[in-house]
């Protein structure tokens, strides 16, 4: 999908050369655009995927760009673009952000404002929308107000679409590369502006102490009005609330911000500036939670008047501070990699170099292991081996020369699931584990039709073997694996769960999680005192470790008198007990909802699946609704109404909405159906063909195709069609050259009655 957006915009911006601006005003030319065209069709990926909220006009046929406010001469393309071009609009006026910052989560409200300057004043065109997100992001809303009409998001529960399988085709919405939403909007005027809002949510990354965020705000050259009077203003306000009492210190910015206000714990900062271009930088910001020691705390907060839950409300977390004595556990790790079929070339590649480096993270005193995979199993070695330089070398040397990409994920009952086989094989290596953390890392692109019983399975057998248990982290490839049934496994294995949606980000991701994973300081961690409790849910419901790479974060709900105080406890890695005493505090300014929506939507899908409970679907798509965060139980529309209190225009999306059933208290023709913004529960039918990640959308066609189809569409067509009567009907796409060219062939085929036979073949006469 990203590679036909790339090329779309490749060839959007080859049409916006037609356009003239008089002598004084040239449009700045594309970077992208001076590169080689043996450039890899990854790095035109990479070119022209958006890097900030972007507005592209979707042009079906070329003859449609041109000036709006100074026509010129254009000469006539025949033909459409297939898929239509994609040409960026240019910005004007005011671009402004709103970050809130609240512990580990950020809400973003991005607002600006676009021209259509490259389609007739007399013509109209869909304009499509392009939102990149910074690390686990989700779309919140949308506000677009275009010349007499204006639109608003709202999220229903999927369940009241009549089969939203059927409706899928009808979507407008599409996800590109995890990261990026993609919707439309229709038929907007040439020359006209319009303005947009939107607001989605990211978490900010933690290392050493530090909490950084990267909001994407930076802009291509050509997305700059032409000419110097057109005013260009940024203006970014942002508010931090670490939820530690604490105080905070800011270390980087990439903008220049001035600082409004200071509390222990709160910052708020200003950036606000004329600017000559937009933007060309993301923007960064950092700053520390410092302390030496381990530390943390709980906060409650009581549920708002229109919860779907009367239950209060507790969030726990806990800093793992910057104590250097504090050490890491030792480790026995094994990495359990897919080498099927579909991970061949750069999946492979990337996931053998991550898991390379992972071993470089490694310390001589711990010892590794690797279990290939696909229809069969391959074993690095019979037995642990420790992760020196000469061990780390002979498991270099065994991927490189050993392994390659082939073969399919074996898919059988799930008695004889190799699923089964490699699970169990690994506990029984990790069995007589003690005084370490026993490990197991598993790397999939996949998925197989027994995960429920492979979940319930590696339940049963996480008996405790020691002290410590087995702990089981997961790493996805693209969208076909299962993220849930790997989310379930990583919690029921008090793990963590990380994915990569295209091939280049898989080594970076891969390292990040493997250190939160490898780094734990305190482990088998309790809460002690809740149990008098009415009733509790605890999400996650098996508590993580505690590493040096990531705060620990555990929240939900409750019934009944909350104790004073709560004992924390855990086993240091000397194998020595850690308690400490903590005090429950009201949380006044921290919005919970907020905080911990997305985890905690995540982690009650991952129960659903496993469960298959309908109840449960139920309270996730509420609990979606209530905050705002998307989830696979729910999708997003866009209400239409006119302005002047016109009455609501009819607006379809393809013919599909003429064959499903209205949505319950909302009339379909009213609304766009953005769709469902999640990535399901992976496709069973494309890992058994061996499908590789990051094909899931049509694929892309060379810009060079896409210009020949627009001087002739018919080409195409004719290769599909095999008789003389559909060559007739395919001159209706042709130029006068063609029509004469393929007539005359027709004319001499019906000497061999070659019509008559089509006719009959066809059912076109």
């Amino acid at each position: 999908m990203s590679r036909e957006f790339a090329t779309c915009v490749e060839y959007g911006l080859s049409l916006s050369k037609r356009i003239y601006y008089g002598k004084e005003l040239t449009p700045a030319a594309a970077e992208a655009m001076t590169r080689s065209m043996s450039s890899k069709s990854s790095e035109l990926a990479e070119s022209y995927l958006p890097t900030a909220v972007m507005a592209y006009a979707v042009v079906p046929e070329p003859e449609l760009v041109d000036n709006p406010d100074v026509p010129s001469y254009q000469p006539y393309v025949h033909g459409r673009c297939e898929p239509p071009a994609l040409i960026p609009l240019r910005m004007h006026g005011l671009v402004a952000m709103e970050i809130d910052c609240f512990f580990d989560h950020a809400n973003v409200c991005f607002s600006g404002a676009w021209r259509v300057h490259c389609i007739k004043a007399s013509r109209k065109c869909d304009v499509r929308i392009a939102v990149p997100m910074g690390e686990q992001g989700s779309l919140l809303g949308v506000e677009v107000d275009v010349t007499g009409r204006s639109y608003h998001s709202k999220l229903i529960e999927a369940a009241d679409a009549n089969d939203g399988e059927k409706v899928s085709k009808g979507w407008n919405g599409r996800l590109i590369k995890g990261s990026i939403y993609t919707f439309k909007i229709p038929q907007v005027e040439g020359g006209s502006t319009f303005s947009i809002k939107v607001t989605w949510s990211q978490k900010l990354l933690y290392h050493e102490g530090q909490y950084c965020l990267n909001v994407p705000f930076s802009f291509p050259a050509f997305v700059n009005p032409l000419g110097k009077k057109v005013s260009k203003r940024e203006k970014i306000l942002l508010n931090v609330n670490s939820g530690v009492r604490k105080e905070i210190l800011c270390k980087s910015a990439s903008h220049a911000l001035k600082e409004l206000r200071r509390e222990v714990g709160k910052m708020g900062f200003l950036y606000d500036a004329e600017v000559l271009t937009w933007s060309s930088a993301d923007f960064n910001f950092s700053y520390n939670v410092y302390s030496m020691d381990l530390f943390g705390g709980v906060l409650l907060q009581s549920p708002s008047l229109r919860d779907y839950d009367d239950r209060q409300m507790f969030f726990f977390y806990l800093f793992p501070g910057n104590n250097q004595s504090m050490k890491a556990f030792r480790k026995e790790v094994i990495f359990l990699i897919d080498i099927s079929g579909s991970m061949k070339g750069d999946p492979f590649e990337s996931a053998k170099n991550g898991l390379l480096s992972s071993l470089l993270k490694l310390n001589p005193e711990d010892s590794f292991n690797i279990i290939a995979f696909n229809g069969e199993t391959y074993l690095f070695s019979s037995l642990m081996e420790q992760a020196t330089e000469e061990g780390i070398l002979k498991a270099t040397q065994w991927l490189n020369d050993k392994l390659t990409a082939d073969g399919g994920t074996n898919i059988l009952a799930p008695s004889n699931s190799s699923q089964f086989f490699f699970s169990s094989k690994a506990i029984k290596l990790l069995a007589e584990t003690t005084n370490s953390i026993p490990l197991i890392f598993l790397i999939t692109d996949g998925a197989v039709e027994d995960e429920r019983d492979i979940c319930n399975f590696v339940q049963g057998s996480l008996t405790s073997r020691g002290s410590i248990s087995l702990r089981i982290s997961t790493f996805g490839i693209g969208t076909y694996c299962n993220h849930y049934f790997l989310r379930m496994l990583a919690q029921i294995g008090r793990g963590h769960f990380d994915t990569a949606y295209d091939a280049d980000s898989v080594d970076f991701r891969m390292q990040r999680l493997f250190t939160t994973t490898s780094s734990i300081i305190l482990a088998n961690i309790t809460i002690d005192g809740l149990e008098h409790l009415d009733s509790l849910e605890l999400l996650p419901f098996c508590i993580p470790d505690l590493s040096c790479g990531s705060p620990l974060v555990v929240s939900g709900r409750y019934s009944g008198n909350f104790p004073e105080t709560v004992k924390i406890s855990g086993t240091l890695a000397d194998m020595s007990k850690f308690t400490t005493d903590m005090k429950a505090k009201k949380a006044k300014d921290l919005p919970f909802n907020r905080v911990v929506a997305r985890r905690q939507i995540d982690l009650l899908t991952a129960k659903a699946w496993l469960s298959g409970s309908k109840e449960l679907e139920r309270k996730v798509a509420r609990m979606s609704i209530q905050t705002g965060v998307p989830s696979e139980y729910s999708l997003m529309v866009l209400h239409h109404t006119l302005r002047e209190d016109k009455a609501p225009e009819t607006i379809l999306i393809q013919d599909v909405f003429n064959k499903i059933n209205p949505l319950k208290k909302m009339d379909l023709q009213t609304t766009i159906m953005l769709g469902n913004l999640c990535v399901g529960f992976g496709n069973l039918t494309a890992t058994a063909e061996n499908i590789p990640p990051g094909t899931e959308e049509t694929k892309s066609s060379d810009a060079t195709e896409m210009l020949v189809r627009a001087a002739s569409n018919c080409c195409g067509r004719v290769v599909d069609r095999c008789c003389c009567m559909c060559f007739i009907q395919t001159c209706s796409y042709m130029n006068n050259q063609c029509t004469i060219v393929f007539s005359q062939i027709c004319a001499a085929l019906a000497c061999f009655e070659c019509i008559n036979c089509c006719i009959e073949l066809c059912e076109c006469g």
